[in-house]
């Protein structure tokens, strides 16, 4: 017994130690860099033929570059050195196109250029490594950007002047301010002009079911006749419900019971320490499958539109094909919005996600019992720096302005925790080992396949997608045997979602796969299919009304019958755990 201890003790010393490096590396894992950096070095240091190549494209660049600077200084029209990539917002002002500014925002773009060749297309490093010396090496430019100086923002001077220094006085304000919140752990104070309940998460209804994983909603009916076929929405457990139900102008929920149709919503448990043991089944079980009993208990005789976002849509689909090999048909459609369930391309997010890393993870949340909301939104900041991080620096402490918030980013702002089973069996069997497309997912003791999934499938992917990237999404054409509507929308992970009939600005692509029909690489589905102006709620909430069976009296809002009788209003009590 003594010998078997010793190794326990030694293993558990080591996942302390893991633990305690972890709170200052934001959960990043120390050898997984170093051991990406040494790859990158060694084969460079092997590359001589590379380096000469990059040595002298940097002499020459450098010489050409020069000429242009001495030109730039007297012709104001003169075409940029280096074109900025599309979707880089940084220079884009006229100011930057005044000397001294332009050769200085030239100047960086060239070194990004160099350090981008730099870091692609060493030989012998892996795919993978090579990915994350790029990334670090675009962190490290974005720290030293010229925009986020006072000496060389042309923007912030020139508001320095107009307003006598008055921005520097309340940045430093700002600085302050949010320094003593952090100390406190307090939210924005101008995060109080949202509330949940109040003027968020506000559409009608009950608390139909409750467990200790989740809270079912029922929202009331606004509509005399509704679709016979509810709706079953289950979102990502790493997100609060009410990003599809925010304020009343662009809610999901409440364009959905004003069309006419009976919506449940999902609303997860924020888990603590003593959740540390829930694992994937449980969140299948407990989640979806407990939610679906008590859907078609109220609404009886009646199949169900289910309908899935983010790390939700892929808990459905396990939950879907898991039904699908039972021969359970209770889902008469199944809706995906910006979910993968092929992990093979997940995007940036790979780059955190190695036997390294997830071990180091594990070790994280072994100590803790779950993984912190810090911990999580870390790693998606580093994904969108400019636009998470230094702009809003910028903005706030240099150019004085107050924190901008809404009513996305104060949903953005309530995370939730993930407990340490669970998400332990998400990164490796999903991300790390791409169980659920293989074909080895269990789900009962026995794997499921994505492919027995019958019923007709409607996917979303956004086009500036970080978590998950819209050809990603696009892979659910590769792995089901069914119709299959995909729409590519504009936007991100979250604002393409929000995306309500009348918003300025959006626009979607669409087109339906259909069983027999042959496979179309996602390059070629862009390019067939037009773009079209406006939201895509609206050709969804049709093809949901064309996949049901007709208009109803809507159902009583919860039932006697096993016991789903309403508990307490929407939003229920879940949604406020901290």
């Amino acid at each position: 017994m003594t010998r078997m201890s010793v190794p326990n003790v030694k293993n558990s010393i080591d996942r302390a130690i893991h633990a305690v490096e972890g709170r200052m590396t934001n959960g990043l894992s120390p050898a997984s860099i170093m051991v990406a950096y040494f790859d990158w070095l060694v084969h460079m240091a092997h590359s001589p033929g590379k380096v000469s190549e990059m040595s002298e494209n940097f002499a020459r660049k450098t010489v050409d570059f020069n000429i242009w600077a001495a030109r730039a200084t007297m012709d104001p029209d003169l075409p940029d050195f280096i074109q900025p990539l599309p979707e880089d917002r940084r220079f884009r002002s006229e100011e930057w196109k005044k000397f001294p500014f332009n050769v200085i925002a030239q100047g960086f773009l060239l070194k990004e250029q160099w350090w981008h060749y730099a870091t692609m297309g060493i030989p012998g490093v892996s795919k993978h490594h090579e990915s994350m010396v790029h990334f670090g090496a675009r962190q490290w430019l974005d720290i030293i950007s010229p925009t986020n100086f006072f000496a060389t923002n042309p923007h912030v001077l020139k508001t320095t002047v107009e307003q006598g220094g008055q921005n520097l006085m309340k940045g430093a304000e700002n600085f302050w301010n949010e320094v003593m919140r952090n100390i406190v752990e307090e939210h924005n104070a101008a995060d109080s002009e949202y509330k949940v309940g109040k003027n968020l998460a506000v559409t009608k209804g009950k608390v139909v079911y409750r467990n200790r994983l989740v809270e079912l909603i029922q929202y009331e009916p606004t509509a005399k006749k509704v679709d016979a076929e509810p709706v079953l929405i289950v979102p990502a457990w790493i997100m609060k419900y009410y990003i599809l139900d925010l304020s009343q102008y662009n809610s999901l929920v409440k364009y959905l019971v004003d069309k006419g149709h009976t919506v449940f919503m999902v609303s997860w448990h924020n888990p603590t320490a003593q959740d540390r043991d829930l694992n994937m089944e449980d969140y299948v079980t407990q989640g979806v499958m407990e939610s679906l009993k008590a859907v078609t208990t109220i609404v009886p005789d009646q199949k169900v539109h289910g309908v899935g976002y983010c790390l939700g849509g892929t808990l459905l689909t396990i939950a879907a094909a898991a039904m699908a090999r039972d021969e359970d048909d209770r889902f008469k459609t199944i809706t995906l919005f910006t979910t993968q369930t092929d992990f093979s391309e997940a995007g940036e997010l790979m780059l955190f996600i190695d036997e390294s890393q997830i071990s180091y993870m594990e070790d994280m949340m072994w100590d803790q019992g779950y993984l912190d909301t810090k911990q999580m939104s870390g790693a998606f900041q580093l994904l969108r720096s400019f636009d998470l991080v230094w702009s809003k620096m910028v903005s706030e402490y240099l150019l004085g302005e107050q924190p901008r918030v809404n009513d996305l980013m104060s949903w953005n702002a309530d995370a939730t925790r993930m407990p340490y089973k669970m998400h332990t069996q998400y990164l490796r069997r999903l991300f790390l080992d791409n169980d659920l497309a293989a074909g080895r997912f269990e789900v009962g003791g026995k794997p499921i396949a994505v492919s027995d999934i019958r019923t007709p499938m409607f996917a979303v992917a956004t086009g500036k997608d970080h978590v998950a990237p819209w050809k990603s999404v696009y892979k659910i054409h590769q792995l089901v045997d069914t119709d299959v509507t995909f729409v590519l929308t504009n936007g991100g992970h979250n604002a393409g979602i929000v995306n309500e009939p009348g918003h300025p600005r959006r626009h979607y692509q669409i087109g339906t796969k259909l069983d027999n029909d042959k496979f179309v690489p996602p390059v070629e589905w862009a390019e067939r299919h037009p773009v079209i102006e406006g939201s895509w709620w609206e050709p969804w909430e049709a093809w949901l009304t064309e996949h049901s069976s007709g208009k109803v009296t809507p159902p009583q809002v919860g039932t006697k019958e096993g016991d789903y009788d309403p508990i307490c209003d929407a939003p229920g009590t879940y949604v406020f755990e901290e």
